[in-house]
């Protein structure tokens, strides 16, 4: 759970700036869209595989991005 107290001084705006970077960071989004629709095991499984082959091809690299 995602909390952000105000502290003197600030407006609404930072506010909202600070709760959308814990969100972002905390990853709520990806997660929500990762279980927006169901996925086959099998499918599971696959996508798993595709993103460590990603991450490893990324990380080989040495690029941030």
């Amino acid at each position: 759970m995602v909390v952000v107290k105000k502290m003197p001084g600030d407006s609404d705006d930072v506010l909202i700036r600070k709760f959308s970077r814990k969100v972002m960071s905390e990853g709520i989004l990806q997660e929500a869209k990762r279980r927006e629709f169901h996925l086959k095991p099998s499918l599971a499984r696959k996508q798993k595989q595709e993103d460590a082959r990603k991450a490893r091809k990324l990380w080989a690299t040495g690029s941030s991005r």
